[in-house]
């Protein structure tokens, strides 16, 4: 690709690193979600079906409930400690809850035990998650300038769904040759294992360690000067903590958060929403959903690699405008086409575009990492991150199972018109900082992405 040759082979190397860690983890956290259908019925009760259909929404939401508190963990350790010992140590995690689930035995077995030992383990791998994309795009922003930075940042997204789609392949082979699940939750432990080893060649990234030297520098300085006094080693701390209470601007963490709402809507949606209507309309097992899905799984893969490589030629926030248009506009239609029983092409051209439109951040995350200060970014972006996939998850998960009861499928329109707005609203606000900063920094005119280019 063009605008790698930019790099210099350490670089690239880094990011080859974090990208294959990246797949491992979501191939890990994935396994079970793209496999619940089956794992379901293995570890959990058998109930009516609208009690199946809580529990369903329930062991999918475990996944993301917990990530708030992982942001809080790990961005510590990112913002304090530094950001490769956060994606060591998340995919270290992820490897272990791996072992657990591959030797877990099922309800049959052990009853109620194995319910909440494998929702323990979504819970572990949802945190771990956390600190494993983030940290990695963190790293990737803060080593590489625009336009570059673009594409590789949305880089570590189509990883994720590279790993998303081994996963799914696996479910497939699971479903479709009786391949031994198990052995699937083995090889995910292992791989992590190799992820976590391979990342201990990573260093530090410059910004980071630029700031720490920064501050290192001014105590030393201020303490030739008598401003802050040798000896007392609790004044030096204090002036380093003055120093790390950064202000952050509640009006991006607020457009980080809406913006970051928009993917567990659209990953809902195109994936969750759908499989009762394939089972009703289209009389699909629980096999039959997961290699439907496998499928859907490399339209998302192939679209998120175009618009990351579009990225380096088009301005990213123009690029989340425009699928922005595309997918409300399908939002508003969708309760209309679901009137008429469609059958399983239908559904997976209505799903494809879905996705392809999908309101994923990828392209646009190096802006709204670059608008936080150094080190609050990790905790920051992290949370926000977290915080809106375990909100959004809930909502949709259990809440549209009432509101569909009472509204049908126009009770869709409930939960997601005020995310698209919200959405809008984000990309918006980043876009007015973008310009003023471009305004600063260069002429009152150069807010187009090819001057970006030359700048960088």
């Amino acid at each position: 690709m063009e605008f790698l040759s930019s790099l210099k082979r350490e670089q690239k190397e880094a990011i080859g690193l974090l990208q294959i860690g990246t797949f491992l983890e979501y191939f890990d956290l994935l396994l079970y979600v793209h496999m619940a259908v089956l794992l379901n019925e293995l570890f959990f009760p058998k109930t009516d079906p609208h009690t199946a259909a809580l529990l369903s929404g329930f062991a999918f939401c475990t996944t993301y409930i917990l990530r708030p508190f992982g942001a809080l963990i790990f961005g510590y350790i990112g913002d304090n400690i530094g950001r490769k010992t956060t994606v060591i140590i998340t995919t270290m995690m992820m490897s272990m809850s791996c072992v657990i689930m591959a030797n877990l035995p099922t309800y049959a077995e052990i009853g109620i035990t194995a319910t909440w030992v494998v929702t323990i383990c979504r819970m572990v791998q949802g945190m771990s998650s956390m600190g494993e994309i983030m940290g990695a795009e963190i790293y990737i922003t803060e080593m590489t300038k625009p336009p570059v930075q673009y594409p590789l940042v949305a880089s570590i997204g189509v990883a994720s769904c590279v790993g998303a789609t081994a996963a799914l392949g696996v479910a497939s082979l699971v479903t479709i040759i009786e391949f031994n699940w198990r052995i699937a939750f083995w090889i995910g432990a292992c791989i992590a294992v190799i992820g976590s080893v391979a990342r201990t060649r990573l260093r530090e990234t410059p910004e980071f360690v630029d700031m720490k030297r920064k501050i290192q520098k001014d105590i030393y300085e201020k303490s030739l000067a008598g401003s802050i006094p040798e000896t007392k080693t609790n004044a030096i701390s204090q002036y380093i903590a003055r120093r790390k209470q950064e202000k952050i601007n509640k009006k991006t963490l607020s457009a980080c958060f809406l913006i970051q709402c928009g993917w567990p809507l659209s990953f809902y949606l195109a994936y969750m929403y759908f499989n009762p209507l394939l089972k009703t309309w289209c009389g699909y097992s629980v096999n039959d959903i997961i290699i439907h899905n496998f499928f859907l799984s490399i339209v998302i893969l192939t679209s998120e690699t175009i618009w990351a490589k579009l990225s380096y030629r088009i301005y990213p926030l123009k690029i989340l405008k425009e699928r922005l248009k595309a997918f409300s506009f399908l939002i508003i239609l969708l309760p209309f086409i679901l009137l008429y029983n469609l059958n399983h092409y239908q559904i997976f051209a209505l799903q494809s575009f879905l996705l392809i439109v999908c309101l994923y951040s990828g392209t646009g995350d190096a802006i709204m990492i670059k608008a936080l200060p150094v080190f609050k970014r990790f905790t920051t972006t992290s949370f926000m991150y977290a915080l809106s996939r375990a909100l959004v998850y809930i909502i949709t998960s259990l809440g549209l199972v009432y509101i569909t009861e009472s509204m049908g499928h126009y009770g869709i329109w409930i939960v997601a018109l005020p995310i698209c707005i919200g959405f809008l609203w984000g990309v918006n606000y980043f876009e007015k900082l973008e310009n003023k900063k471009q305004t600063q920094v260069y002429t009152p005119h150069s807010t187009n992405h090819s001057e970006l280019k030359l700048a960088g």
